[in-house]
């Protein structure tokens, strides 16, 4: 293989476009624009989970320097928007279904009047029946969040034969385990300013991950056309994902292009944490065996995804985590059915690691206590189930290129002697690697892999579903 020595960026010290500037502090925030003219917003959200509303703005509406109260009903368009389904409101208009439901936007001359304002907004709220465990949501009888059904979305995974696995099995570790819903707790809160060009183009500046997604929805709910809405990316304070889904942007956009006048919002950090998504809780319930030299078996993985309120990246998350749930470990037999649900919960969506990072809490715990019943070192387990050059993952595709990870591990005990320190004395051996014939022979010698995806969602004309094929690059960014 011949390497390229006159690339641009790759094995360069590259300076980021940004770095000077958030340096010295010279970079623009949309808190940090100000324009003639401008007016202030802020935003009631709902204080239950799940309840009917009833709002009355008019005390609000009277307060001095308040200029309106934006509701449902003011919305110029569509009261919905989501990146893969359609299933926030702009604002609430018959139901709240999680705590931060945005209910309102009160606009007015001063940050202070729109304050005032806010706090005599009456919202009557009729409570409902929640639910926040996702088990419980999938049980019948539970509360619905939307439409008949919590059930979002379904994938299946299945590879060999379990019965076949349990069978060849000396030992089997069986637990379940819980991940945690995470924030992203980047530094700077969301803000917007939404404001009119001369010719009536509505542009709002605002520190997105998604200008392009943010104008299509925007341009929707105005019900203007795409090229009449523009997206101005300022400065991002941090992201990691929870700057994907809509926050203040058609608020902002809503009101500028009433008032044919700028308009800002400024969140503090408790509206921030109340506004964007979360990672995703899951309940990872997990069968592992391996065989009497610490061989992998099989592996039976069940996982119920807490999608909160809204779907966001739902889909993209659950299928994730449902192809990395078996790891970086050659597996004869597999089946996982990993699920999405809707709760009352805040909602999640995207951050870093999109499902794959919840998984590896439960399979490399499950490869800990099989070492320990089998009697042999966590490394050990390791180094003869990893993925290397030439390995089958359990969706099918065949790793060909690099796959360093038995080197790694070997390096990591060179160097730190963990089986020392766990009281074990045998030497961890040089990984070696296959040869070009080794890979021939499993390629020749391919397992069938089926995969298969449902979703059951009211807002879809009818069952989505994927290809029921294991594709190489399966899954997202």
């Amino acid at each position: 293989m011949t390497l390229r020595t006159n690339l641009r960026t790759v094995g360069k010290n590259v300076v980021r476009l940004d770095a000077y500037a958030k340096a010295t502090g010279r970079a623009l925030y949309p808190q940090d624009i100000f324009m003639d003219g401008m007016l202030y917003g802020k935003t009631l959200r709902s204080s239950k989970p799940h309840a009917r509303i009833a709002v009355d703005t008019e005390a609000a509406e009277r307060t001095a320097g308040v200029l309106k109260v934006f509701t449902y009903k003011d919305v110029p368009c569509e009261n919905n928007h989501g990146v893969l389904l359609k299933d926030h409101e702009v604002f609430a208009s018959e139901k709240v279904i999680r705590i931060g439901e945005p209910i309102a936007f009160v606009v007015g001359e001063t940050e202070e009047a729109c304050r005032e304002g806010l706090g005599k907004v009456q919202v009557d709220y009729e409570e409902l029946p929640a639910v926040f465990d996702p088990v419980e949501a999938m049980k019948e009888g539970a509360p619905i969040v939307h439409g008949d059904t919590n059930l979002l979305y379904h994938y299946k995974l299945r590879r060999g034969n379990l019965e076949e696995g349990r069978a060849a099995s000396r030992a089997v570790a069986r637990n379940t385990y819980r991940s945690p819903m995470v924030d992203h707790a980047f530094i700077q809160p969301e803000a917007a300013v939404g404001y009119l060009e001369e010719d009536g183009t509505v542009v709002v500046a605002v520190a997105t991950q998604y200008p392009h997604y943010d104008r299509e929805e925007v341009s929707r709910n105005l019900g203007l056309p795409e090229e009449r809405v523009k997206i101005l990316n300022t400065a991002i304070g941090g992201a990691f994902g929870g700057r994907e889904d809509i926050s203040p942007q058609i608020h902002v956009a809503m009101a500028a292009m009433y008032f044919n006048r700028p308009v800002k919002t400024i969140y503090d950090r408790e509206e921030s944490f109340l506004s964007h998504s979360k990672r995703h809780p899951m309940v990872m319930k997990y069968e592992t065996g391996a065989d009497a030299e610490g061989y992998l078996t099989y592996m039976e993985v069940e996982i119920v995804g807490d999608s909160g309120a809204h779907c966001s990246w739902a889909f993209n998350v659950l299928r994730k985590a449902g192809v990395h749930a078996s790891g970086p470990y050659v597996i004869p037999h597999v089946k996982v059915d990993s699920y999405a649900v809707y709760t009352n919960n805040p909602f999640t969506g995207a951050m870093r690691g999109f499902g794959a990072t919840q998984v590896p809490l439960a399979h490399e715990q499950q490869m800990d206590i099989l070492a320990e019943q089998l009697g042999i070192s966590p490394l050990e387990i390791r180094l003869k189930n990893c993925f290397r050059l030439g390995s089958k993952t359990a969706t099918g595709q065949l790793l060909m290129e690099s796959v360093p990870l038995p080197e790694c591990v070997f390096e990591v005990e060179e160097r730190f002697h963990f089986n020392e320190r766990w009281g074990m004395n045998n030497r961890v051996e040089r990984p070696r690697s296959l040869d070009r014939a080794a890979m021939r022979r499993i390629m020749e010698g391919e397992m069938k892999v089926e995969m298969e995806v449902e979703t059951k969602v009211e807002t879809l004309p009818e069952p989505f579903e994927e290809p029921a094929v294991a594709m190489a690059g399966d899954g997202d960014a």
